[in-house]
């Protein structure tokens, strides 16, 4: 039986790659279109993925999206010529909604760090999509000025300049860090042999999947739009990023 290479993920090696060479392993229009080398985020932990383009033979094929099954699919956009199998191929992504993306995801890093550090609560949920997000915390009472309070902290904490770095570790090493998991449940697969560690320096360490901007300064100014009562004790926290 003839096992076909997966796709060599680019994009959990170097989050700033936004151009890159490929080849076509498979392509459907149902399922989509595989490729040897790829830096497409695929989606996941509230991460939406990446949109782009591939550019072979003096066409385009928009990519509107990319989805996770035995392999990452490129969900080519609607009406779009598919490039054959053997195609060389050039992808790109969209910098503006990738680079928005990874400082919207780090600035949810950041607010998960300042909630746990200052008020012990762990994450129950959350969401983003570029330049917006919210993130749901198991805070049963929140202080007078609580809006405000957090707003100034997780502000200090991005003009902090905190490095920001990945690195993947085998899963007992991993597990010794404290309060590696920041959600009231833990959703890491039990036979998950690595896990990949974000680690905004001196403030929050988590298992997660998706990518991040290299410093906290990069994320630019948080703006907590607002807080919500979920009820039963949950507290539901919006924020916005500067322009």
């Amino acid at each position: 039986m003839t096992v076909m290479p997966h796709t060599h993920r680019l994009d959990l090696l170097d989050p700033t790659l936004r151009e890159w060479d490929a080849v076509v392993l498979h392509v459907d229009r149902e399922q989509g279109i595989v490729l040897d080398r790829s830096a497409f985020y695929p989606g996941g932990g509230g991460q939406p993925p990446d949109h782009g383009t591939l550019l072979w033979g003096g066409t385009q094929t928009r990519i509107a999206g990319t989805r996770k099954g035995d392999d990452l699919y490129l969900i080519p956009a609607e009406g779009d010529p598919l490039p054959p199998v053997g195609t060389a191929v050039r992808g790109a992504l969209d910098d503006e909604r990738r680079t928005l993306l990874m400082r919207t995801h780090s600035g949810l890093h950041v607010l998960c760090g300042v909630v746990f550090r200052d008020f012990g609560a762990l994450v129950t949920g959350g969401n983003m999509e570029p330049g917006e997000a919210r993130m749901d915390f198991n805070l049963t009472e929140v202080p007078a000025g609580f809006k405000q309070t957090l707003e100034e902290s997780v502000n200090v904490e991005v003009a902090a300049d905190r490095p920001v770095e990945v690195k993947v570790l085998p899963r007992e090493e991993a597990f010794a860090i404290p309060d590696i998991i920041r959600t009231a449940t833990n959703l890491l697969p039990p036979d998950l042999a690595e896990v990949r560690v974000v680690d905004i320096i001196g403030l929050d360490a988590q298992a997660d999947g998706g990518t991040h901007v290299a410093s906290t300064k990069q994320i630019g100014r948080i703006t907590v739009a607002k807080i919500e009562n979920k009820g039963r004790g949950f507290r539901r926290v919006r924020l916005r990023l500067a322009d």
